[in-house]
């Protein structure tokens, strides 16, 4: 890929302002998501561990004398650094020795095992998570409603979205795969169904170098994708998957969504506990979502067309995409994204937190008719926060797969998937 055809991250600042303040910085996320290409593009030269030409030499030289693959003008990138783990304690020990900030970027798409690094790096190593693309990243949103403007008050939205529901139907199904975005439709759409395979048959089982049955593994992850942004328990995937006449006990379930979200493809929302003003048995489960909707789309082969013919699953994996990119965006502004869920039903699908305390709440309507439900349960939440406690809520948003964006009479905001940024 050339330097033009790079398409800019929101992590790019980021990693600029993580280089600054810290010897290294570890970019984790999701394979295929671009953490090698961003990274690169920040480095000033780069060992690849995963090179077919000289991986074992490497990994003598690792075992051996693992300061000499530090070498090399800086900021220097190890590229898939958990192959050899000691490279972690050889970089915070030469960060250490050569007290200057920006001196190593890693990359990595596996969390290693607890034992493996000897030292967090607390102080040398600076963390940033990096996934897949959001749809302004892949400038299909055009930007013209920003987060970070409505945390601030500015709320006069008036803004129009040219993604079509069809067009959000391919999105969703391409995902936001950096090599899939600059693809053309057919090639982008395979790439998905290529991840989800390489993840059954081969990642999920070397992040432990425990094997695990790729037919348990692909109904696992199709139970995950029926299931997505539900608060489906361990107990709801056990029946799930045993419907289908294969035995599978709750530990290996547990054991395995600890092997996806070591690599990344698993990522569920946090529920959200505010002060009340009345006291309310909140839920605490998480709801269950994968890093990305297309390896929904992948797991449960369906395609834009599938979607569009059923609009109930397309009403899920647009709250999906929503939950993606609603990620990516608070993270840039120094804010965490939760989800809010009651025992009386009130729910807000996506809290966006930032670290100074203010908060919003937003709820994920695929089409126009139930946006005014949306908005009604919007109100209802606020009514129900301790404001004291928690603060006011800085604003209250339906976002939908819809064109216009407007500010209602009760000052709900609507606002298309289509027209938001960081």
């Amino acid at each position: 890929m050339s330097e033009k055809s790079y398409l800019s991250r929101l992590c790019d600042q980021e990693l600029q302002i993580a280089l600054q303040s810290s010897g290294a910085v570890l970019i984790e996320g999701a394979k295929w998501c671009g953490k090698t290409r961003t990274a690169s593009n920040a480095a000033k030269s780069i060992l690849y561990m995963q090179d077919p030409d000289n991986t074992s030499s490497y990994q003598a030289m690792a075992d051996t004398k693992p300061s000499l693959l530090l070498k090399g003008e800086t900021p220097r990138l190890i590229d898939e650094w958990q192959m050899a783990p000691i490279l972690w304690d050889a970089v915070r020990f030469e960060v250490d020795k050569r007290g200057d900030a920006g001196q190593f970027i890693l990359t990595g798409s596996a969390v290693p095992a607890d034992n493996v690094t000897a030292h967090t790096g607390t102080g040398r190593f600076s963390r940033l998570l990096m996934r897949p693309m959001s749809l302004f990243e892949s400038r299909e949103s055009n930007g013209t409603v920003s987060l970070s403007d409505l945390f601030d008050g500015n709320q006069a939205v008036e803004a129009m979205s040219e993604l079509s529901i069809e067009k959000i139907a391919f999105a969703l199904c391409r995902g936001g795969w950096p090599a899939s975005v600059m693809k053309n439709e057919k090639s982008a759409l395979r790439m998905s169904k290529d991840y989800v395979e390489a993840v059954i048959n081969h990642d999920v089982s070397r992040v432990d170098d425990v094997e695990k049955n790729p037919e348990r593994v692909r109904l696992l992850l199709r139970s995950l994708a029926r299931n997505v942004t539900t608060l489906a328990s361990i107990q709801t995937i056990k029946n799930d998957i045993e419907a289908t006449d294969i035995s599978i006990s709750d530990k290996t379930i547990s054991s395995y969504l600890n092997a996806l979200r070591r690599i990344f493809v698993v990522e569920d929302l946090p529920a959200w506990l505010p002060s009340m003003r009345s006291k309310t048995a909140i839920r605490t489960s998480s709801k269950r979502h994968f890093v990305d909707p297309s390896i929904a789309t992948a797991v449960l082969r369906t395609n834009p067309d599938g979607l569009l013919n059923d609009f109930k699953t397309f009403g899920f994996l647009f709250e999906s995409l929503c939950t993606r990119d609603i990620r990516v965006y608070a993270q840039v502004i120094d804010g965490d994204v939760f989800h809010y869920r009651d025992k009386s039903g009130l729910e807000s699908d996506l809290i966006v937190r930032l670290r100074d305390g203010r908060w919003a709440a937003i709820e994920v309507k695929l089409g126009n008719k139930q946006i005014e439900e949306a908005a009604q349960n919007l109100l209802a939440l606020k009514a129900k926060i301790d404001e004291d406690k928690m603060g006011q809520v800085s604003f209250l948003m339906v976002i939908t797969g819809g064109q216009y964006a407007y500010r209602r009479n009760d000052g709900v905001l609507v606002v298309p998937i289509g027209c938001i940024k960081n």
